[in-house]
């Protein structure tokens, strides 16, 4: 139990300790609700542009923490 617990402690501390990752979610949430409507693309195309910025954000977030360890 003490190691499922652990496990959990760490993977809280990734995304919670760390306030870039947050500061960067809403800048990132920011920017796209200004500049995706002022592409010329098919509004469809937005959802994806978001995910794929989140997930940008998050993999960097990961890579510096697996490095810090």
């Amino acid at each position: 139990m003490n190691a499922v617990l652990g496990i959990l402690r760490e993977v809280l501390h990734l995304f919670v300790d760390d306030g870039s990752l947050a500061v960067a979610l809403i800048l990132w949430s920011a920017a796209a609700f200004w500049l995706l409507p002022a592409l010329p693309v098919n509004t469809g195309w937005d959802a994806v542009v978001l995910l794929l910025g989140y997930l940008a954000i998050l993999g960097e977030n990961l890579r510096r923490s697996t490095r810090r360890v």
